[in-house]
């Protein structure tokens, strides 16, 4: 399956962004147990992150972002990429 990216902005105060971190995160465990092989976090410097994960085809990825609560309650901009892996 192709590999998907999204990179992500913070546009919400971090007391507002903090309260869906807890959905976020189960979100991203639902996917690993789905098989999409997920991974997120953020920027050592803060004010964005990302999220790496499989998909059977960039509808399917912007599909999976869309259900991100993240994405669902207005916390951050995004956008996503396939990321086409050269060297593994």
């Amino acid at each position: 399956m192709p590999w998907f990216v999204k990179i992500e902005a913070g546009i919400v105060d971090k007391a507002t962004f903090d309260q869906y971190v807890p959905a976020h995160k189960e979100f991203v465990r639902t996917l690993i147990a789905k098989g999409h092989r997920a991974k997120s976090g953020y920027w050592g410097c803060r004010g964005g992150g990302m999220m790496l994960f499989e998909a059977a085809s960039m509808d399917e990825a912007q599909a999976i972002v869309a259900q991100d609560p993240l994405v669902v309650n207005g916390c951050v901009n995004y956008k996503l990429y396939e990321w086409r892996v050269v060297v593994e």
